[in-house]
């Protein structure tokens, strides 16, 4: 299988911030079948419409095919139609449970629907983000068990995890470097191939389906470990009534300074991958300090910055109790409409703690699917009423106007968690 024999037919299972992207690329040289059980969002994407912003209209629109061809994208939730691919391709999201316990309960489904309709000397290829061994060890008997056929027998497998960066319109799936692996080295260099063939920024071929698993899971937690690093040096040096920006102004002037900056880690990767390594570590004997401690500093700036502003208010005799403040921002991250695993949702939890009315305005935010994950209301104009507290959590861009925030500064404090104003009263 060096070749890409029979002009493969690709299925795309999931389709979503990583799916969708993937399958256009795709569906630029081959025929894609994206596949994803969510009926509302299969209408909206045979609309021609992504609300996740990845994917622009017009873009999606060119791609889209009602019928089999020799390349396109046809959208479906419908099993049968996925039946004659010979690809399939999981981008299904890998959360965690309440507990941070690693929830694999989607690509579980994802390889039940696959293994009803696998054939002889198919390929499997997951893109969801793991701890090592989940594909052989976990996935496969899956696939073995409904299909009734044997791995690297009847049917092969491989990885290559998704590197997407939501709402990033520079590193597009495309653009950044792809690591790949296969159950077999033909099957590796198949994978390799097809990857190559639409991945112009390169592919890297990993030795092992357990090695381009642990790739993947350590570059988001190496992230988490530093953000970590600089959120508690933004404590230390409050206390010291030090500015925490500029001290890593200064610090980074040296070549080789890593430029992290403190601020609230949410999202579906650099907030919950660290937590399948610790989980798989612990599996196998070892307890992870570093990972565990990073994790505890970050899932704790919430609060942290719910309880600053309170400080800030009492030092400038603002009443708390009863008191009404604006939360700015709701997203995970700028310019971007993904609510996933949100840490501000822990700012407006703890203010709430303290008897204040707290007000949440986001235009990038879906009120509706605000509502449904966490049960509060976001609105997407800003409202006219007066506030004892401004929050900058997320640095939309339509935040950086000044006259945006001084419209509430009155007799107000405002809270620059982002650190990207230079007149707020106080920033993380």
């Amino acid at each position: 299988m060096t070749k890409l024999k029979n002009n493969p037919t690709i299925a795309i299972i999931g389709l979503g911030y990583v799916g969708l992207p993937l399958a256009v690329a795709f569906a630029k040289k081959y025929f894609v079948i994206g596949f994803d059980i969510n009926e509302q969002r299969i209408a909206e994407l045979n609309q021609g419409k992504d609300y996740t912003l990845e994917v622009e209209d017009e873009l999606l629109q060119s791609v889209l095919v009602k019928s089999n061809s020799t390349r396109g994208l046809l959208v479906s939730n419908q099993i049968s139609d996925i039946s004659h691919c010979t690809v399939f391709i999981v981008t299904v999201p890998t959360p965690t449970d309440r507990h941070n316990r690693p929830v694999l309960t989607p690509m579980v489904k994802a390889s039940e629907v696959i293994a009803s309709v696998l054939k002889p000397n198919d390929i499997v290829i997951y893109e969801s983000t793991v701890y090592p061994g989940v594909t052989e060890e976990e996935m496969v008997p899956v696939l073995e068990r409904v299909s009734g056929m044997k791995y690297n027998q009847d049917f092969y497998c491989g990885y290559s995890p998704e590197r997407i960066n939501p709402g990033d319109k520079e590193h597009t799936v495309t653009k950044i470097l792809k690591v790949t692996s296969g159950s077999t080295p033909e099957i590796a260099e198949y994978v390799d191939i097809l990857y190559k063939s639409i991945i112009v920024a390169g592919t890297h071929k990993a030795s092992s389906i357990k090695v381009a698993e642990a790739a993947k899971v350590i570059e988001n937690s190496q992230r988490d470990i530093n953000i970590a690093f600089v959120n508690e040096l933004a404590k230390i040096f409050n206390l010291m009534g030090i500015d925490t920006h500029e001290v890593l102004e200064a610090a980074g002037t040296k070549w080789n300074f890593l430029k992290f900056k403190p601020g609230l880690v949410g999202g579906h990767c650099i907030g919950v991958d660290p937590y399948y390594l610790a989980q798989k570590a612990q599996e196998v004997g070892y307890h992870p300090e570093i990972i565990l401690a990073g994790r505890r500093v970050n899932d704790g700036m919430g609060k942290y910055v719910a309880t600053e502003v309170v400080k800030l208010m009492m030092r400038n005799d603002i009443k708390v109790i009863d008191s009404k403040v604006l939360i700015m921002g709701f997203t995970f991250k700028e310019d971007c409409p993904d609510v996933r695993n949100t840490k501000v949702i822990d700012i407006y939890n703890e203010l709430k703690n303290f008897d204040i009315q707290v007000d949440v305005f986001d235009p990038w935010a879906n009120p509706a699917e605000v509502m449904h994950e966490y049960g509060i209301t976001v609105v997407n104009e800003l409202p006219k009423e007066r506030y004892s507290a401004v929050v900058l959590a997320v640095a939309h861009k339509e935040f950086m106007d000044i006259n945006l925030i001084n419209s509430q500064k009155e007799n107000s404090v405002v809270y620059d968690v982002k650190g990207v104003l230079s007149y707020s009263d106080a920033r993380l």
